[in-house]
């Protein structure tokens, strides 16, 4: 539908990289914003007779894009960062998991405000949250990061997880710290029914999301997938991250990651996965034929010594693919600008790789392809009239970057750029790079009081 008859925001003089399907780019150009909506852009300055026109900014020095789209994180993990850090992913994961069994309600709502904080303040505008951790009377969890969410002002999926395989099952988590089958499903759908909105204009949605493939059943997974596309939301779990895990699939189910998701309902254009690092000729055709996207997230990946996903080699065969922060655990920085420069620079590793990916491609992973994979292609992740007003203005001038010509290079290849301004549907949430929402200074000291407290917790055992 159209934009109301609303205020208008007018950005003239700015260098523009509207990530469209061209990748069309200005030298010096403008942003015209009514209401929610991107009313026009283009070279030069704006249309002449504008009315409602409440602010007008000189983008002189800088560089819009559209906002940074987060695919994959798991908010919790804020409050248990630089723990565990020479680790693998198994190793790490049987190291936190008896603290993150301990989480609760006030815990998982600071943390999140934390990991949103750090993503909005350096230009996310569409958020993610994988939350799969789910102890015994721990409270409301998921309306813990909705609310979070909502207080900030950027747009939002949650990922509703689950994890029904145990210690005694196997698995890697404490007993207590699952849910059982029934619960798992029982609980999701009505997170669906309670927060999912499937508008254009949405600000919160939700996608159906067990855990991995060695933390969850495979009834768990086939429910899981039945289950979303009944209520007609969106599926993400983890995939192929590890060689531990391909080897977990084989002996487990006499198959690859990929063929066990296949056997489960799990691929498809209604499906992303997490990492994909480990995936074969074969994995990535079964991807781009079935449309089912990836979130990469090179920084984890590398913590991790998980190994390289072969991004180029995806998007030469149509396999949609976003960024991800991960999780803060995994991630310290928590940001995705990180994300934009790692997934350049490691996917060029080893020898004749120069050309590997390149900043423009960096861009379009970090915006339009985050939105491909989050099912929002047609509403954000590029700059074009009628698509929602995501938009971040980045400060191009500073001694960081002027004397880089280009300035979607200078965002990429170049140090993390100010924030100017950020909108989320036509809203400011970042100004002269701090966040207008909330307050960052009482944040951080929440979350520095909760990590304490959680670390005490599960150091009582």
């Amino acid at each position: 539908m159209a934009a109301t008859a609303a205020a208008r925001t007018v950005i003239e003089n700015v260098a523009i990289a509207t990530v469209d399907a061209h990748d069309t780019e200005y030298a010096s150009g403008h942003v015209v914003v009514a209401g929610n909506r991107i009313e026009s852009v283009g070279a030069g300055k704006a249309p002449d007779g504008l009315t409602g026109v409440v602010r007008r900014i000189d983008g002189t020095g800088h560089l819009v894009t559209p906002g940074l789209v987060n695919t994959h994180h798991h908010f919790y993990q804020w409050i248990t960062r630089g723990v565990a850090t020479d680790h693998n992913l198994f190793d790490w994961l049987v190291a936190l998991y008896p603290t993150w069994a301990r989480i609760d309600e006030q815990m998982v709502r600071s943390a999140a405000q934390g990991s949103l904080a750090m993503m909005a303040r350096g230009g996310v505008t569409t958020a993610m949250d994988h939350h799969y951790v789910f102890p015994q009377g721990s409270g409301d969890l998921s309306s813990a990061v909705i609310g979070a969410a909502a207080e900030m002002g950027v747009r939002f999926t949650l990922a509703r997880g689950s994890m029904d395989r145990s210690k005694k099952d196997g698995g890697l988590p404490p007993d207590f710290a699952v849910e059982t089958l029934e619960g798992a499903l029982a609980a999701t759908e009505a997170t669906v029914d309670q927060h999912h909105d499937a508008s254009f204009d949405a600000m919160t949605q939700v996608a159906v999301a067990p855990c991995s493939p060695f933390s969850v059943s495979t009834e768990l997974l086939k429910q899981g997938a039945e289950l979303a596309r009944r209520k007609g939301v969106r599926l993400h779990t983890h995939g192929s991250e590890t060689v531990e895990e391909e080897q977990f699939c084989k002996e487990l189910f006499g198959m690859g990651p990929t063929d066990y998701f296949e056997s489960t309902g799990w691929l498809g254009d209604d499906v992303w996965m997490a990492h994909c690092v480990h995936m074969n000729d074969s994995d990535i055709a079964a991807f781009a034929r079935t449309g089912t996207g990836v979130a990469h997230c090179p920084s984890s990946n590398a913590r991790l010594a998980a190994g390289i996903a072969r991004v180029p080699d995806m998007l030469k065969a149509g396999v949609p693919v976003g960024l991800g922060v991960d999780g803060t655990a995994s991630n310290e920085s928590g940001e995705l600008h990180t994300e934009l420069r790692n997934a350049l620079l490691i996917n060029r590793l080893g020898a004749h790789r120069e050309a590997a990916l390149n900043a423009r491609q960096a861009l379009r992973l970090g915006t339009y392809g985050g939105a491909q994979v989050l099912g929002r292609a047609a509403e954000i992740g590029s700059l074009e009239p009628g698509k929602l007003a995501d938009l971040v203005l980045w400060k191009m001038d500073t001694l960081a970057h002027a004397s880089i010509a280009d300035p979607v290079t200078a965002l990429v290849f170049g140090a993390a750029a100010p924030v100017t301004l950020s909108l989320v549907n036509g809203k400011p949430v970042v100004e002269d790079n701090h966040l207008i929402t909330v307050d960052e200074d009482a944040i951080a000291r929440s979350t520095r009081d909760e990590a304490r407290r959680l670390a005490q917790i599960a150091a009582q055992g």
